[in-house]
C-alpha cells in the first residue's frame, strides 16, 4: 500500500539502491569470507568484551545512576538531554567536557524481505543514531553514563592473583625517551645512596651517610616500590621485595602518626599489590590497617593523630586533644579501597563516618574548613582561619578524589568539593603585580594574607583532574593560571627551585618580582606538587610546555641538591645559587612522588597509569577506580 503511494521516481531510486547493495552483499561476502560472516552473527556481550579502540579513554561514570543497558528509549529517564556525538578523533586530548568511548551497539544485520519496511527503518536508523548516546548536564558541567559492567580489577576478590588494571592493556610499551632515562638515571643515583648508606632505614641522610628514622619502618624503601615498578626497576624492586617478606614487621612498640604511615606505608603497599599482584604487599597491607585502626576510638570518631602499632593504643599529640582537619580527611582512599580488597567493612565505615561529620559541621565559611578538629568534641577548633597550604590542603584533594574513586555516586563529596572551589575564588584568590600571576592565599579573621605554600600547588592538577571527569570548564581555565604561577615560584628565584613559602606583590613596585621570599621560608624540601600539577596539565592538554618546565625543575634539582656519592637533599637557600645550604635530609617523597611524577610527565602513553583508571592518593600511589558492577 505504501510502495503504491510513492513516485514513480521514488520507487525507481530504491529499486536501484537495493539492486546495488545486493552486488555489494555478494561482493563483500565473497572477498571476506567466513570472517564476515563470524563478525555479524557475533552477540551483543561478545562485542563488548573486545578490547577499546586504541587512542580513545574510557568513558567515565555519571554523577547521577546511569541506565543498567543503553536504550535508545529514554522515557524512564527524562533528565537525560540527547546529543548526537561527535566524529571521534583519533587520540584525545585536552579538557574536553565529554569523555568519549566506543560506542556499544548491536552491529548484527537482519535480511529484510519487505520492502514497506525498509522506508520506514532507514528513518528510525536515523532517529536511533540521535538517541543512541546520553549525556547528563549539571551545573554546567556535560557527563557521559557510564555503561561497563566490569569492575577494574576483576580478580580482587581472590588476593593472591589479583589483575592488574594496567596488565589488562595488551599493547605495544611505548619506547623510553631520554627524558625518562634522565628520571630513571636520578632515581639511581638517590636509590644508591639509600641502598649505601640507610638500608632499611626511614630516611636518607646523604651528606652525612646515614639515616634518620621516625617510625623506623622503612619509609623511603615502602614509598619507592610503586615508583621503581613504573620505571621498570625490576632489579631495585625485587630486592625492595625481599626486605618487605623478610624484614619489614609492624609488632613494634613504636608511636606513628595515622596520617603519613597511611599515605606513605598502606598506600604504598596497597598501590604495589594492584601493579605488581603480589600478594605479599595485601598482607603487609591489611596487617598495617588493622593496627591503625584504635585511632579511630575516640567519643566523636574522629581519629586520633598518633597511634602506638605495638600496643594498639592512640592519643593526640602531647601539646593538644586536636587533629589536623586535612589529616583526618586523607586517609579515606586507602582505607575504603582496603575494606574492598578484603571484604571488611571496618576500615571503610570508619573513614566515611569522619567525612559525613565533617559535611555537616558549622564553622565553614563558603565550603572552606579551618585547619583543626577536637577529637572529643568532634567540632572544629580555631575558627575563622582558612587555607588551602599546611593542614587544610588535602582535604580537598580528597573530597574529588574519593567522588572519583566511589564511581561519581557520593554526591555529597561533589558538592562539598564544587562549594569549597567557589569559597576559593570567592575569599584567596587575587592576582599579583607585575605579572599578574593567579594565586591563592589565606585568610585570617577577615584579612586576606598574600602567602602561599608550595603545598598549594597541588591545586592546579586537582582542579584539572576534576574538569576532566566533567566538571565546570572553568576549573580547568583556572588551573591552567594557577600551573603557570606554581611555575613561576621555581622561575623567579635564583636557583630555580621554589621555596617552601612565598609572597606575592600586591602592588607594583620598581625593582620587584610577583615573589618576594623571607628567610624563614626559603629552602627546598624537594617537594613534588608543582611538578604533580605539571602532569596533569600535560596528559589533559598535550602541551609540551608543561614537559619544558618540569625538565627545567629537574635540571636545578640535579644541579643544587644532587649529592655525589649518592642521593639527593633538601636544601637551606634556594636564593644562593653558589651555596644552597644543603639540609642533609632526602624525605621519602622525592622517591616516592617527584620522581614519579616527573617521569609521568615525560611520557606521551596516556596508559601509563590511566587516569580513567586510577586515582592518585596524596602520597602519589595509584589506586583503582571502582567501576560500577
Amino acid at each position: 500500500k505504501k510502495w503504491k503511494q510513492l513516485s514513480r521516481l521514488q520507487r525507481s531510486v530504491i529499486l536501484f539502491l537495493f539492486a546495488f547493495l545486493a552486488v555489494c552483499g555478494v561482493i563483500s561476502y565473497t572477498s571476506m569470507g567466513e570472517p564476515w560472516k563470524s563478525l555479524t552473527n557475533k552477540s551483543l556481550d561478545d562485542q563488548r568484551a573486545e578490547p577499546e579502540i586504541p587512542g580513545l579513554k574510557l568513558a567515565n561514570p555519571a554523577v547521577l545512576p546511569a541506565p543498567q543497558k543503553a536504550d535508545a528509549n529514554l522515557g524512564d529517564y527524562p533528565e537525560l538531554s540527547l546529543q548526537k556525538l561527535p566524529k571521534l578523533p583519533h587520540v584525545r586530548r585536552g579538557p574536553s567536557n565529554l569523555q568519549i568511548k566506543p560506542p556499544r551497539r548491536d552491529v548484527r544485520l537482519k535480511a529484510q524481505h519487505d520492502t514497506g519496511r525498509v522506508v520506514e527503518e532507514l528513518v528510525q536508523a536515523d532517529k536511533e543514531e540521535k538517541t543512541e548516546k546520553s549525556v547528563i548536564s549539571w551545573r554546567g558541567a556535560v557527563i557521559e553514563p557510564d555503561q561497563s559492567t566490569e569492575p577494574p580489577s576483576s580478580k580482587i576478590k581472590e588476593p593472591e592473583k589479583p589483575s592488574s588494571v594496567e596488565a589488562e592493556d595488551q599493547k605495544e610499551p611505548v619506547p623510553i625517551n631520554e627524558r625518562q632515562m634522565a628520571v630513571i638515571e636520578a632515581f639511581r643515583h638517590a636509590w644508591k645512596g639509600y641502598k649505601d648508606f640507610a638500608w632499611g632505614h626511614d630516611e636518607l641522610k646523604p651528606l652525612s651517610k646515614s639515616y634518620s628514622e621516625w617510625f623506623g619502618l622503612g619509609l623511603t624503601l615502602i614509598d619507592a616500590l610503586d615508583t621503581m615498578w613504573i620505571l621498570g626497576l625490576k632489579e631495585e624492586f625485587e630486592e625492595a621485595r625481599k626486605w618487605v617478606a623478610n624484614e619489614l614487621a609492624f609488632d613494634k612498640n613504636v608511636d606513628v602518626n595515622l596520617f603519613e604511615s597511611t599515605i606513605r606505608i598502606l598506600g604504598g603497599l596497597l598501590s604495589t599489590y594492584h601493579l605488581s599482584g603480589d600478594s605479599l604487599f595485601l598482607e603487609k597491607a591489611k596487617d598495617i590497617g588493622n593496627r591503625l585502626m584504635p585511632a579511630f576510638k575516640t567519643p566523636s570518631k574522629i581519629p586520633y593523630s598518633d597511634v602506638n602499632i605495638g600496643r594498639g593504643t592512640a592519643h593526640p599529640p602531647r601539646w593538644t586533644s586536636d587533629s589536623t582537619v586535612a589529616e583526618v580527611t586523607s586517609i579515606q582512599l586507602e582505607f575504603r579501597e582496603l575494606s574492598r580488597l578484603t571484604g571488611d567493612e571496618k576500615f571503610q565505615k570508619a573513614v566515611d563516618e569522619v567525612m559525613k561529620h565533617v559535611h555537616t559541621l558549622s564553622g565553614k565559611n563558603d565550603g572552606l574548613v579551618p585547619m583543626f578538629i577536637n577529637t572529643n568534641s568532634g567540632q572544629f577548633t580555631h575558627l575563622g582561619v582558612y587555607t588551602l597550604g599546611a593542614r587544610a590542603d588535602s582535604y580537598y584533594e580528597y573530597l574529588l578524589k574519593q567522588w572519583i574513586q566511589g564511581g561519581k555516586k557520593e554526591n555529597e563529596l561533589l558538592e562539598d568539593y564544587m562549594r569549597a572551589i567557589e569559597g576559593v575564588k570567592k575569599h584567596l584568590l587575587q592576582r599579583s603585580q607585575p605579572k599578574k600571576l593567579t594565586f591563592v592565599g589565606e585568610l585570617a579573621h577577615g584579612h586576606f594574607s598574600a602567602k602561599m605554600d608550595h603545598l598549594v600547588c597541588f591545586l592546579p592538577g586537582t582542579l584539572a583532574l576534576g574538569a576532566h571527569n566533567g566538571l565546570t570548564a572553568d576549573h580547568m581555565k583556572l588551573a591552567e593560571a594557577l600551573t603557570e604561577t606554581c611555575y613561576q615560584m621555581y622561575a623567579q628565584v635564583e636557583t630555580g627551585l621554589s621555596p617552601e613559602i612565598v609572597h606575592f606583590n600586591l602592588h607594583a613596585q620598581n625593582g620587584h618580582k610577583d615573589v618576594e621570599i623571607k628567610p624563614a621560608d626559603r629552602h627546598n624540601l624537594l617537594r613534588p606538587e608543582t611538578v604533580e600539577s605539571l602532569f596533569y596539565m600535560y596528559r589533559f592538554t598535550g602541551d609540551k610546555k608543561y614537559q619544558d618546565w618540569g625538565w627545567e625543575i629537574l635540571q636545578n634539582f640535579n644541579k643544587y641538591t644532587r649529592v655525589p656519592t649518592g642521593g639527593y637533599t633538601s636544601i637551606n637557600n634556594v636564593q644562593n645559587p653558589s651555596n644552597p645550604e644543603p639540609r642533609d635530609k632526602m624525605e621519602s617523597f622525592f622517591l616516592g612522588e617527584t620522581l614519579k611524577y616527573m617521569f609521568l610527565l615525560f611520557s606521551d602513553d596516556i596508559d601509563l597509569i590511566n587516569l580513567d583508571k586510577y586515582v592518585f592518593n596524596t602520597e602519589a600511589h595509584p589506586l583503582p577506580i571502582w567501576v560500577p558492577a
